[in-house]
């Protein structure tokens, strides 16, 4: 604990009024929002959870230690301050024993040691923290005004106010109300039809229920809710780290949009994110939505120590689920146990034990398609695609069924050692001599083997394979001990200096690879997946098989009898021959410990009506595949149970005790009935036992309306975050959407049909001084909107938004050399290269992410990195906004479009109205025309006298400008309209 008071007379004088407060308050703290805060911004770091740092083995955060006693007694005596330790401590008037201590750098204020004082003397009850226990639903509280209640929200809300001695703000106008909803529903400015027919309504309580329901219908709720969710699940659309190359993730996206205006019940969406590959025979749609847990960054650097990488996209996974679903800091327990919250080192690695246990590699490849992946077919290929693989599986059946025929093949070439070394090939059988290095020896299942040492068998007469050429290369070899790379056989032909063709099979970093490379310079690598590294020192049969369709999906590989699912570049084509005419060659030059051979073959398969077929389907399959799209998903190990080591101080290279998966001991546990992998966690996250989960999403539900959460710090409901505002409301609210079935947009419908929710944003005084930041939602809400609300204003208003949904990511407007100034050479996503047509002018959630350089414009109104999850945006105000708005091409060519539809439509002043009513849902004031026709007169006068001017400031953006009006006119109505963009109201809700 922290600092002392300053001078004996500043003390004392403290004292004094610490007296004087307690004898004037009669009623006692509450203990978890009044008391347990000050403990644990002054006290727990050396008095709570963290063992390393605890002090004179005294815990405050749990009720043994602050109810113990030591040798100067007892740490607390309810109802008698003098006679606690803690309060005496607190109080001391020498410095030396005095808590806080100075070296701990914090100051107990005089108003907190009186809460403190007050609290031990009413009894000094003890309360577990707030959100770890269950919330119940609270009974109605009562209320004066009730003609103001329209549903139980309002009752919460006006017995805050009324006890806080604060009335409600009158009612919003209509027009003000209309707006409101169709930002908080859809993201979008209303239609001012809409907004025409509720202000003439006679009817205005059914016709604004009737707004609501068309919103929460409308395809733009899903795509403005998936913008709240794409922060937290850190979507982006490159892998992030290093050379930040693109990564295909769209579909998720799409899911996620879907998933919301089909008002997927929240405990589903949930389940489905986090292990949707784990339900019994699951859907593409829920392996699309693993991509939650697919969106982390990643990497593929040089260098990198791949256990380090693997244990930061284990805490990732894990700090994301802490704080979208449990509110909690969770990765503070990262190198030690949580210094605040009971989080122990062992609680945060066995959470992270969970997504410990997939297929995926820690190196992404760099390419857009790191597996596992699932290919989404387009909407038209969809039922071909599911036809398929039926088709698939029956054939697979077959050919696995018993009395199927041995697999016919041509053989093309073999080497094998029968106490000699025999090359067989098309022209015939050879014997070699031995050279240096080469000798038989043991082989498997007690046959002969050539070893190698510091040398490679070069063997003559292997045909010369390429073109549309089908091949199968099988090797049975022992992989040398030690980590250099091993040349499995090669048949490779110098071209020049720079070029060569031919293809390779290898060993690199234990992985067996494929190379081809062709005669235009080009090479295309196929790599087994990360789980097939072959071993040091051991035996492996080794194949591939090339189908002679010039491409890398053409490529398989199998490992030990089993295939190996592959990374290559799926969108690759061999632009190039690749056949090389030379010798064949086996075992790695100059290695110390060449390995050994029992055979090497070179095939042609013979297939099989059955293989024929699948042959064929799988040819139509990859045809699909480029039409449509393909997402990363999340794929469980089969062979293994999830644990994770307790890493010491959190260092990749100290492991300690290895951990089951398992959730925080503070909280309930889980059922034994539930597996111990993603679908138990995902169940246990939903299940009526857990206390966080529901008041999290609702009270995150809360922040998206209102701009504030109930619990101001969503992120962490621990106890160094925020009291809820209103915790029987938050608590009511956790319950009721539970209870409804997780029903989300009647959650919406709830929150926006209150009172509270219509109040007009007016304050007063009194409320600013009672409710500064409105919390207590004295007033209705207001505050800036995000930047993807500002610039879909700017689009819809003019008339240039497509409001297509779903598809690619696109790339509109934006400054040059963004890109180019962070980017890395080789990186494809190295240069910007604007997309033209509709794609400028798509919905902000639709902009293509990359985390090494977010959207500019996007940037610059707060939107995050989205390289870590995000719950709650800052929300700042700076003259760089204000800049980007007048200036930027998007604005600009928006205020021309909404000027010539506002010269097409109306004439004379009816043109500032029309302008007005798009952007503010209402017509400008007497006062407010003035200023708007001073303006259009000047920017007349100047435009007037400089054509140029004009036809460059509507030449902005890549729509064309009307031909039939005049270009002054045009221009000044314009600068009039990218002035009203900028206006406070536009840029606020």
């Amino acid at each position: 604990m922290a600092g002392n008071l300053g001078t004996m007379k500043q003390f004392l004088a403290a004292a004094a009024f610490v007296v004087s407060l307690g004898r004037a308050w009669g009623a006692g703290p509450d203990f978890q929002k009044e008391v347990r805060p000050i403990l644990s911004a002054n006290c727990f770091h050396c008095h709570g959870n963290d063992r390393t740092t605890r002090m004179a083995g005294l815990r405050l955060d749990v009720r043994e230690g602050l109810y113990s006693t030591r040798k100067a007694g007892p740490l607390i005596v309810p109802g008698k301050p003098e006679r606690s330790l803690l309060y005496q401590r607190i109080t001391a008037k020498e410095a030396s024993r005095r808590m806080p201590p100075p070296q701990a750098h914090k100051t107990l204020k005089p108003e907190e040691i009186a809460t403190i004082r007050r609290w031990i003397e009413a009894g000094a009850e003890w309360q577990e923290h707030w959100a770890f226990r269950a919330p119940a639903r609270p009974a109605m509280p009562e209320v004066k005004r009730t003609d103001w209640v329209r549903n139980p929200v309002d009752r919460f809300v006006l017995a805050r106010l009324e006890r806080m001695g604060l009335a409600p703000a009158p009612e919003a106008p209509r027009h003000t109300l209309v707006r409101r909803l169709s930002y908080d529903l859809t993201g979008l400015p209303p239609d001012p039809e809409d907004v025409a027919a509720f202000v003439r309504s006679s009817d205005p309580e059914g016709d604004y229920l009737k707004l609501v329901d068309k919103y929460l219908a409308s395809p733009h709720y899903g795509e403005h809710r998936a913008r709240y969710w794409l922060d937290a699940a850190r979507y982006g659309d490159t892998h992030g780290l290093h050379i930040d190359n693109y990564r295909e993730m769209w579909p998720y996206r799409d899911w996620v949009i879907r998933a919301f205006n089909e008002n997927m019940p929240f405990d589903r969406f949930t389940i489905e994110q986090l292990a949707g590959d784990l339900l019994p025979a699951p859907t593409l749609e829920q392996r699309i939505a693993t991509g939650f847990q697919r969106c982390n960054v990643t990497t593929n650097e040089a260098g990198v120590i791949i256990e380090e990488v693997e244990a930061m996209y284990a805490k990732d996974r894990a700090d994301t689920v802490g704080a979208v679903f449990l509110g909690l800091t969770v990765g503070c327990a990262t190198c030690h146990d949580h210094k605040f919250d009971p989080i122990s080192q062992r609680d945060f690695y066995a959470l992270t034990a969970f997504f410990r246990n997939t297929t995926q590699h820690a190196m992404d490849g760099n390419i857009y398609d790191p597996p596992p992946i699932a290919i989404v077919p387009s909407a038209a290929d969809r039922a071909r695609w599911e036809e398929i693989e039926a088709r698939e599986r029956v054939l697979r059946s077959l050919l696995a069924s018993e009395g199927r025929r041995p697999r016919q093949e041509a053989e093309l070439f073999r080497l094998d050692f029968p106490g000699r070394i025999r090359v067989s090939g098309p022209g015939g059988e050879t014997e070699l001599d031995f050279g240096a290095g080469q000798a038989l020896g043991a082989g498997p299942d007690g046959g002969l083997a050539l070893h190698l040492k510091g040398t490679a068998l070069e063997a003559p007469g292997a045909p010369a394979l390429g073109g549309s050429q089908a091949f199968t290369v099988s090797a049975h070899f022992l992989f040398p001990p030690g980590e250099e790379g091993f040349i499995i056989a090669e048949q490779i032909e110098k071209i020049d200096e720079k070029k060569r063709r031919g293809w390779g099979f290898y060993v690199s970093s234990r992985i067996p690879r494929v190379r081809f490379h062709t005669e235009d310079g080009k090479s295309y690598e196929i790599a087994a997946g990360h789980l097939d590294q072959l071993v040091p020192g051991t035996w492996n049969r080794v194949e591939f098989h090339y189908d002679g369709t010039g491409e890398p999906l053409g490529v398989r590989l199998w490992i030990n009898g089993r295939e190996s699912v592959t990374t290559r570049d799926a969108k690759a084509r061999f632009e190039a021959e690749f056949r090389a005419n030379a010798p064949l060659t086996a075992g790695t030059p100059k290695r110390a410990e060449g390995g050994a051979f029992a055979s090497l073959r070179i095939f042609r398969p013979v297939l099989s009506a059955e293989e024929e077929e699948l042959l064929k389907l799988d040819l139509e399959k990859r045809a699909i595949r480029r039409r449509g799209a393909i997402t990363h998903v999340m794929e469980e190990r089969q062979d293994q149970k999830p644990y994770a080591h307790l890493l010491y101080r959190g260092m990749y290279d100290a492991p300690r005790d290895r951990l089951e998966a398992n959730t925080p001991a503070v909280l309930p546990p889980m059922p034994a009935s539930l597996p111990r992998n993603r679908l138990g966690l995902a169940q246990w996250l939903v299940s009526e036992e857990n206390p966080l989960t529901a008041r999290v999403t609702v009270n995150r539900f809360w922040q998206e309306i209102f701009g504030t959460g109930l619990v101001k710090t969503a992120e962490d409901f621990g106890s160094q975050g925020e009291p809820p505002a209103n915790q029987e409301l938050l608590d009511w609210l956790a319950v009721e959407f539970r209870e409804s079935g997780w029903d989300v947009k009647k959650f919406f419908r709830l929150l926006v049909t209150s009172s509270a929710y219509r109040q007009a944003a007016l304050a007063t005084p009194e409320k600013l001084e009672k409710d500064p930041d409105n919390r207590l939602l004295s007033r209705g809400p207001r505050f800036r909107l995000d930047a993807e609300a500002i610039r879909d204003t700017a689009l819809a208003a003019s008339g240039l938004l497509v409001p297509a949904v779903g598809g690619p990511s696109v790339k509109p407007y934006q400054p040059d050399g963004i890109w180019e100034a962070v980017a890395m050479h080789g990186s494809d996503t190295r240069f910007y290269k604007r997309d033209s047509g509709d794609a400028l002018y798509r919905r902000s959630l639709y902009t293509f992410w990359k985390r090494t350089a977010p959207p500019a414009l996007l940037e610059i109104f707060n939107a995050p990195s989205r390289e870590f999850c995000t719950v709650r945006r800052e929300r700042t105000n700076t003259p760089l906004q204000a800049l980007a708005v007048m200036n930027d091409v998007t604005f600009v060519e928006a205020a021309r479009a909404m000027a010539a539809r506002a010269m097409a439509e109306a004439s004379g002043e009816a043109r500032f109205q029309y302008m007005a009513q798009r952007l503010m849902s209402r017509m400008l004031e007497e006062r407010e025309l003035d200023i708007v026709r001073d303006a259009y007169r000047a920017f007349l006068r100047h435009y007037d006298s400089n054509l140029e001017d004009a036809r460059k400031l509507i030449a902005q953006g890549e729509s064309k400008p009307p031909e039939n009006v005049s270009a002054a006119e045009l221009a000044a109505l314009t600068m009039v309209a990218n002035q009203l963009m900028n206006l406070d109201e536009v840029l606020s809700k």
